[in-house]
């Protein structure tokens, strides 16, 4: 198979995962960034030119500006699934390119008035992916754009996690609370936390060698190259089993496979040419100086040649699970007509009832589920949204309680609401479902619309 793989097999994939990721989010727009939803879009679009005028078009690059409206939002994923799908099924040329940049123009607009909802690494990295199909070919230049985007996911993962400083990446325990601390586990992720220690730390010192030390292969000759992207594959698959990582390992897989391209002789063109410096000029100046930022060093012009390029999110640092969580938050929301008797909401995905298995949802993300487990790790007041969706339940929104699994007031909303929070932790064997929980306390005060 890889013998007969090309770039615009690769390109195919790319556009798939672009389709997923369209579709996916189409699902749940209306209940996140409606204009009856969480976080409405056309609302924070008028905050941002109130906050900063005519710069507002270049901080927040987007066509929403032309229409916010939920036919607007709605119009926007569905055209880009349409431009996923040209992408996909026609013949490598000059289509193929504008329906690409159809994909990274839509895609950036809805990341722009996302917001919360969208503001994760696999959304920027779909986008820098985007940027490169658009010129993509077999030259050895632009193959080498590809390999260098994989090299700086890949290096940049690794960086982060010994910058944080992390005792549990040094002494090689990140894995032993990974499994239960992750957003979204899977059936095989509770296996994997009944494992000893010793196999979580082998497992552990696997991750920093290939975020580390890999990667600077991936520019070596084939057959060293090919062995390193293996060792990447390896890696995402064992990820994409164990975790709901939305569409991230698919699109970090296409993107591995680059490096068993062999370029095809250079194009002598000067248009070719001369884009090919400009691309290599634009990359290369741009991820170097979000490396230096990485390491804290400071170079004349660097961090405002950061602020001016940042809107497009066409060149980004990368970094997951920097400092590894070592406990378990849960929000459980509750609501009451009484102020007594409290009845909880049931999210589809993030753990809530104990004897409910982990989910495998990827790549679908659910993002509300996934913004919850990022709004246990802090405080109702540094997650505005999260006010936002305990005001639309007392209001009944059907847009976001079409969000939830189970909705305790499917007639008429309670009259009263709260959040509290608990610790949960995978069981053991043995021990009856798959979660266990111990109740730590409130976290948001129970109120009324009144």
């Amino acid at each position: 198979m890889l013998r007969r793989l090309n770039v615009h097999i690769l390109l195919q994939a790319i556009a798939a995962v672009y389709l997923i990721a369209f579709v996916s989010w189409g699902i749940q727009a209306q209940g996140l960034i409606g204009s009856h939803g969480i976080l409405p879009a056309g609302d924070f679009l008028a905050a941002v030119h109130g906050q900063l005028g005519r710069a507002a078009y270049w901080n927040c690059p987007t066509v929403f500006w032309l229409n916010s409206s939920d036919g607007a939002l709605r119009a926007g994923w569905i055209l880009g699934a349409l431009c996923a799908l040209t992408a996909m099924l026609a013949p490598w040329n000059g289509v193929v390119r504008g329906a690409f940049a159809g994909c990274l123009i839509l895609w950036l607009s809805l990341c722009a008035v996302g917001q919360d909802f969208l503001s994760f690494q696999w959304d920027v990295l779909l986008l820098e992916a985007g940027f490169l199909a658009i010129f993509a070919d077999d030259s050895p230049v632009r193959i080498w754009l590809f390999r260098w985007l994989i090299f700086r996911l890949m290096f940049y993962s690794g960086v982060v996690k010994l910058l944080s400083h992390d005792p549990n990446w040094r002494n090689l325990t990140a894995l032993h609370y990974h499994y239960w601390t992750q957003p979204l586990p899977t059936p095989l992720a509770w296996y994997m936390e009944q494992l000893p220690v010793w196999f979580q730390q082998i497992c552990t010192a696997f991750t920093l060698f290939a975020e580390l030390i890999v990667p600077f292969l991936f520019f070596a000759p084939k057959s060293i190259r090919s062995v390193a992207a293996v060792i990447v594959i390896v890696l995402q698959v064992f990820i994409l089993l164990t975790g709901n990582y939305t569409f991230f390992n698919l699109l970090t897989i296409t993107l591995t496979l680059f490096l068993f391209i062999d370029p095809a002789p250079a194009p002598t063109g000067r248009r070719h040419l001369a884009v090919s410096i400009a691309l290599i000029a634009f990359i290369g100046i741009v991820s170097g100086c979000v490396t230096l930022q990485m390491f804290s060093v400071d170079i004349p012009g660097e961090s405002a040649l950061l602020r001016t390029v940042e809107p497009l999110r066409i060149v980004n640092s990368y970094g997951l699970f920097a400092v590894m969580t070592t406990e378990r938050p849960e929000i459980v929301v509750e609501g009451s007509n009484d102020g007594a008797t409290w009845q909880a909401y049931e999210f589809p995905y993030k753990p809530g009832n104990l004897r409910r298995a982990p989910p495998i949802v990827a790549p679908y993300q659910p993002r509300l589920d996934w913004q919850m487990w990022f709004a246990a790790q802090g405080n109702y007041q540094s997650n505005r949204w999260f006010v936002g969706l305990m005001l639309r339940l007392l209001q009944g929104e059907p847009s976001v309680t079409r969000l939830l699994q189970y909705n305790p007031f499917p007639k008429a909303p309670p009259k009263y609401i709260r959040a509290r929070e608990y610790l949960y932790r995978f069981t053991k064997f043995g021990e009856p479902g798959w979660w266990t929980r111990e109740e730590r306390g409130e976290y948001f005060p129970a109120i009324g619309l009144k």
